[in-house]
């Protein structure tokens, strides 16, 4: 077995997830993550803990979605169960082909995604790690050959997680006791949010791996502005390109894209919470050095910003501060490397993808 993968899965379970003795963990795993699965089950055997391998086949879910109707939908008590009993989730994700779903019709995948949010609201209270396997229909999308890949996957996933925290703890300093953030970009992008009272994290990668962002969330009502999304999205195996949406009081009020804008208009249509922002998060990982077609890793990737509509992460949210909740949490990215500016109470912190705490930035 490639030496990478171990060191993969070891990242998993004791940096991400700190398994311990008896914990029952949950790990979901695609058909062509198998060498991950069997690493972790290894660490997770060395622990003394009890691994439960559950594969999850993207082929398996367009057929069922297919055939069903979507007024049929409902939360599978027998995985809400498995949830609830674990201790500890490691969900990998590892495509053959990255277009799976893309036939499935939009509404099937909303109500899908609704009927499941009870799944998703447990997971969040567990010690859970999301992750990546350089799979094959992964490095076909991202254009660049299995082994080059799967070097860039290894880059951003097994690295020193020490020293990344304590450069990404430079902006945490900065956006954690702000009131107010502007985003502009070019012509297209002029957003101002306040984050008064939230709490901003950093993603050392603990829930996601690879980590490399600072993220917190928006006070569900102060949005306002427009903001164009100039990097593609992969959503249900469907391309949405140039994502538009224009905010009042908080609400996207008005929405576009130059590709698949009716996916896009049914996700904000999913339910209330939808049209509003859950998250801002500021991607902080050099070794994500290339666009790929993977949120997972582009949302991380330096020169960038990225909104989620949708759920917000309840660690961003003290107790007494407004909530957004939506069975969606969907990430779209700013870049941020040419006539762009993050502006935070009135002061510049970041200009064309440099921060002030960076060489090259200039006043």
């Amino acid at each position: 077995m490639d030496p990478r993968v171990r060191d993969h899965a070891e990242i998993l379970v004791d940096h991400c997830t700190s398994v311990e003795p008896s914990d029952d963990v949950l790990v979901q795993v695609p058909p062509a993550a198998e060498d991950l699965a069997v690493a972790v089950a290894e660490e997770v055997g060395e622990v003394g803990a009890n691994p439960s391998i559950s594969l999850r086949s993207s082929r398996a879910t367009r057929a069922y979605l297919r055939a069903s109707d979507p007024e049929d939908f409902e939360c599978p008590d027998h995985e809400l169960a498995e949830m609830e009993s674990a201790d500890v989730i490691i969900i990998v994700k590892g495509d053959r082909n990255t277009a799976t779903m893309s036939d499935v019709p939009s509404d099937a995948l909303s109500a899908y995604t609704q009927a499941r949010r009870p799944i998703q609201e447990a997971r969040m209270g567990k010690r859970w790690v999301g992750t990546q396997f350089p799979a094959t229909g992964n490095a076909q999308k991202a254009e660049m050959s299995t082994e080059e890949y799967e070097e860039f996957v290894y880059e951003a996933v097994n690295k020193d997680w020490a020293a990344q925290r304590e450069h990404q703890a430079q902006m945490v300093e900065i956006l954690d006791p702000a009131d107010e953030v502007r985003i502009v970009s070019g012509d297209s992008t002029d957003l101002r949010m306040s984050v008064a009272g939230m709490k901003t994290v950093n993603d050392d990668g603990k829930k996601n791996l690879p980590g490399g962002e600072v993220f917190t969330a928006p006070v569900p009502d102060s949005v306002e502005g427009e903001v164009l999304f100039d990097k593609p999205l992969l959503r249900h195996g469907r391309e949405i390109q140039d994502a538009y949406l224009r905010f009042e009081a908080g609400e996207v009020v008005a929405h576009d894209a130059s590709k698949n804008a009716d996916l896009l208009a049914s996700i904000l249509d999913t339910d209330e919470g939808a049209r509003r922002l859950g998250e801002l998060g500021i991607g902080m990982n050099r070794d994500i050095d290339r666009f790929t077609y993977n949120m997972l890793f582009d949302e991380k990737m330096g020169d960038t910003v990225h909104m989620a509509v949708g759920k917000a992460i309840e660690e961003t949210v003290p107790e007494g501060q407004p909530l957004n909740e939506s069975s969606v949490h969907m990430d779209m990215i700013v870049d941020m490397s040419e006539d762009s500016y993050i502006e935070v109470d009135g002061e510049v912190v970041q200009r064309d993808g440099t921060f002030r705490f960076e060489d090259g930035f200039e006043k």
